[in-house]
């Protein structure tokens, strides 16, 4: 058996592997394959509002808030989202909290003003700012929810009055929150959504069409609300593993129950890593992410032995990001928490027997 703990592409409900293997030999009974029906048929057009339709229901969106399936992953929106709602002259708020936070800073530096409010830089994005300082003339407060590469998550809403953007990628769906309290949403979906090649995006109407400049229309999101996310032809397969995926989480309890699954698999593992000799977590205890738990271990020269009993006992994805180095295990909605359980007794295995 093989426990998958990449962080992205990522383990995908077994469910969802069986029907998307159906789909591709053959849709529905239709005698086509998903890969080839046309995007605007009555074939894929009840695969989009199905995926609109639970997207919806699972995080109890009102209707100001729309949905949009948008090609690209959630690196296209650090420049889309300034694009469309940050004029030159305007000054935009940016935490900086991570690798992807530093680079949607950047991108936002193209389009206007961005005042960083507070980072987390000086300890190596290990741990996640108080004060956030947040200009009250700000256009909008961007954050990253989770850091996947530094393995920090925010475990409150930012006490803020300007709009509030949010790039969800690693922590969408796996727990319980105010999603209409955000302006705007975005999250690649090959983490906890479905396959890679397809953006959500959740916007509220009313952020829209207050910039100057003139936008590309593949670019605007108000364009793609008006086509229904089929502006032009959508990545019709990762849109279908999409709807299959988030049909699976609603069929299992929606997103209370994977909040719960959740925490108990980030409980296990942290508490192993906290009790076993040579092994330590890198970020602080309250900021800890419960999707991404990075560690290390005290001996260097242990690493690739470690590295290479998890291959053994097929555990996959465990490396940590080339530019951090250590252990990284994602706990994304679809990992079962046996896979878990295996990895924490490989740890308290090999950190008591190499004491």
């Amino acid at each position: 058996m093989v426990h998958n703990f990449n962080s992205g592409p990522s383990v995908l409900p077994k469910e969802v592997f069986a029907q998307a293997s159906q789909a591709i030999l053959d849709f529905n009974n239709s005698g086509l394959s998903i890969l080839e029906i046309g995007h605007r048929t009555p074939l894929f057009q009840a695969v989009v509002d199905e995926a609109m339709t639970t997207a919806r229901e699972l995080m109890k969106l009102d209707s100001d808030h729309e949905i949009l399936f948008l090609h690209g992953g959630a690196s296209t929106q650090f420049f889309q989202v300034p694009m469309n709602i940050l004029d030159e002259k305007e000054t935009a708020a940016y935490l900086d909290c991570g690798i992807w936070g530093t680079k949607a800073i950047k991108e936002a530096q193209l389009f206007g003003k961005v005042d960083v409010t507070a980072s987390s830089a000086d300890r190596n994005y290990t741990y996640i700012p108080r004060d956030l300082n947040i200009l009250p003339t700000a256009k909008y407060f961007h954050y990253t929810t989770n850091n996947t590469v530094e393995g920090t998550q925010h475990h409150s809403l930012p006490d803020t009055k300007v709009p509030l953007i949010a790039d969800m990628s690693s922590d969408i769906l796996s727990r319980v929150m105010d999603f209409n309290r955000f302006d705007l949403i975005y999250a690649g979906a090959q983490k906890n959504i479905g396959a890679a090649g397809v953006n959500l995006v959740i916007v509220k109407k009313d952020i829209l069409g207050r910039v100057s400049r003139k936008l590309p229309s593949m670019m605007d999101y108000r364009k793609h609300i008006e086509a229904g996310s089929l502006l032009n032809t959508p990545p019709v397969f990762a849109v279908y593993v999409c709807m299959l995926t988030l049909r699976w989480l609603k069929q299992n309890g929606g997103i209370p129950a994977m909040e719960k699954l959740n925490d108990q698999k980030a409980a296990l593992l942290y508490d192993t890593i906290d009790n076993t000799p040579l092994f330590r977590p890198t970020v602080a205890k309250e900021d800890r992410s419960k999707m991404n738990v990075t560690f290390t271990i005290d001996r260097a020269e242990l690493e690739k032995e470690f590295l290479a009993l998890c291959k053994e006992n097929g555990m996959v994805g465990i490396k940590g990001y080339r530019t951090v180095g250590g252990f990284r295990a994602s706990l994304y909605n679809a990992l079962p928490l046996e896979s878990v359980k295996v990895l924490t007794d490989l740890i308290k295995d090999f950190g008591n027997k190499k004491a």
